[in-house]
């Protein structure tokens, strides 16, 4: 593909990213309202994102494989289509039953965005320049984050939940359109084994197995992060439903932008030296990001502004895996391997981090918050200790994830097949 249409593709596959997470994270903006509206616990709250994410993680093999073999273009409008169509729909979702099936619905259509997308970027930008190439596109995810998290609050507040996620979808109008009208570059054909190519078996690359693994570790502290940090704030801190949004919002939308461009900048270079220095990169950022985020959630109730000025820096830390990470997996794998690749590596991560995520995580708010009532009624200052203690998972497992990432790192054997 010409270096010219390079930079139209790359722009219109960021903003499909950004809406990718602007829907996907609509609903911790509203966790508020929401729990209102249907009487949830927070167990209830998290398991929207689990209902969500396994069926996410579930189509991502068939679709993957998809990606690897049909149009990537065409199966990207029709997931945008799928998943914006839904987002909307459960606007109008009248129980907390049919709210999750939505979201069921919304998992399906955004499992073709990362292997389609990762496929894409892989045949249209060069090794020696990916990671700045990865770290743009998913620099959405702070950006989605971000605008999700302002607009979906601000939006709840003044007009309702139910207008929050019609405006959600509304974006899709314009980019599918937008997709049919781009030219995808040609596939690059490696030569692989027989019996490697089944989706599975690309675990059995130890690199992309210990990549797997931290893609679990990262994802469920993200996801339960982004699930409760506005109802901590409102809760714990005292902000309202739409200043939760919109601080939360901003915070970690600049703290993940940085964190981007240092994976995109840092991430090319340092390959330059080492094979597997990225790999080793975000492991040391996600070292960093462990004490600031302690020290973030260790403020007291109604410290509100050190505490985001803490965690923010630590998210932007965390965000830095996946310019890195996802940079790595293309240098390991064949080219015409993937959108498989990352399905497979999406499996893992969902099914063994983020689905579970927020729902645990809820999980122990509610026992924390019972532990705090004692044999009283579980109040809302209750609900607001034990979610508090509950976030000190993220954390923790900061740590977790920089000792396997660095095993990851070890085990890296690249395959430059493609250049």
């Amino acid at each position: 593909m010409r270096s010219k249409a390079v930079g139209p593709a790359l722009a219109v596959l960021f903003l499909v990213n950004v809406l990718n997470y602007y829907d996907r994270q609509a609903l911790a903006a509203l966790a508020e309202p929401l729990r209102h509206q249907f009487s949830l616990s927070d167990t209830q709250l998290g398991a929207l994102s689990t209902v969500f994410i396994v069926l996410y993680a579930v189509a991502g093999l068939p679709l993957g494989r998809l990606a690897d073999t049909w149009s990537r273009r065409k199966l990207l409008a029709i997931g945008v289509a799928v998943w914006a169509g839904l987002t909307g729909l459960g606007g109008l979702a009248a129980s907390y039953a049919l709210l999750a099936a939505s979201r069921l619905g919304v998992g399906i259509g955004e499992a073709v965005c990362a292997p389609a997308a990762n496929s894409w970027i892989g045949d249209l930008v060069p090794a020696a320049r990916r990671a700045r190439a990865m770290a743009g596109f998913m620099m959405a995810v702070p950006v989605g984050v971000m605008l999700s998290a302002g607009i979906t609050g601000e939006v709840a507040q003044s007009h309702g939940w139910r207008i929050a996620l019609a405006i959600a979808a509304a974006p899709a109008l314009l980019l599918v359109p937008a997709l049919l009208w781009l030219h995808e570059p040609s596939r690059v054909t490696v030569p692989v084994a027989a019996g490697a190519a089944a989706p599975l078996a690309l675990l059995r690359i130890p690199a992309l197995a210990w990549i797997s693994a931290s893609g679990a570790v990262l994802n469920f502290a993200l996801y339960s992060f982004s699930s409760f940090l506005p109802a901590l704030l409102t809760r714990y801190h005292g902000l309202t439903v739409g200043q939760a949004g919109l601080w939360s919002g901003i915070g970690s939308g600049a703290a993940g932008i940085l964190g981007a461009l240092a994976a995109g900048a840092y991430g090319d270079r340092i390959i330059r030296y080492r094979a597997n220095g990225r790999l080793l990169l975000a492991a040391a950022a996600s070292l960093a990001a462990a004490p600031l985020a302690a020290a973030g959630i260790h403020m007291p109730a109604g410290s509100a502004a050190i505490a985001l000025a803490l965690v923010m820096p630590a998210y932007g830390l965390l965000q830095m895996y996946y310019g890195l990470v996802y940079a790595a997996i293309n240098d390991i794998v064949p080219a015409n391997l993937r959108g498989s690749a990352m399905a497979v590596y999406l499996l893992v991560t969902y099914l063994g981090g983020a689905a579970f995520g927020p729902l645990l995580t809820g999980m122990l708010s509610d026992r924390l918050a019972r532990h705090a009532a004692g044999a009283a009624a579980v109040t809302e200052a209750a609900k607001a200790i034990g979610l508090h203690q509950a976030m000190y998972v993220v954390p923790a497992l900061a740590l977790v994830l920089a000792v396997v990432l660095w095993a990851g790192a070890r085990a890296m054997v690249p395959t430059r097949a493609e250049g």
